[in-house]
């Protein structure tokens, strides 16, 4: 059974920088697609970046381009979201998802896999 676990969040001032881990357990994922998404109050669940496991292909929605790095640390089953240069629309609870087939989906319903969140909060 997959497991997703993130950490990594907390309350930081706008144009400081977080990184979120989620630890991945109970498959290989070498063939595996990994995303983050996040999801403030009163919205829905939304893309922020997707990444092929191994071959390190990666997709980013524009709110965060330049801002936020998606990568992956094989040896320890782990992905990772770098943000840099948050600003307080970034604040939201995020969630890391995983799917076992190909593409780089930017839709919620395409990954079967999910963690529990991690709250950002960015003050101004």
């Amino acid at each position: 059974q997959v497991q997703l676990v993130e950490s990594g969040g907390g309350l930081v001032q706008a144009g400081g920088s977080l990184r979120l881990s989620c630890a991945a357990s109970g498959r290989t994922f070498s063939r595996y697609t990994m995303g983050w998404f996040r999801q403030a109050p009163g919205k829905e669940r939304e893309f922020v970046a997707v990444i092929r496991w191994i071959a390190g292909i990666t997709d980013y929605a524009d709110s965060v381009k330049g801002r936020f790095t998606i990568s992956v640390d094989n040896a320890k089953n782990t992905l990772y979201l770098q943000m840099n240069s948050l600003k307080p629309e970034d604040t939201a609870v995020y969630y890391c998802a995983g799917r076992s087939s190909s593409g780089l989906p930017r839709s919620a319903g395409q990954y079967d896999y999910w963690g529990q969140g991690t709250q950002v909060t960015v003050f101004s």
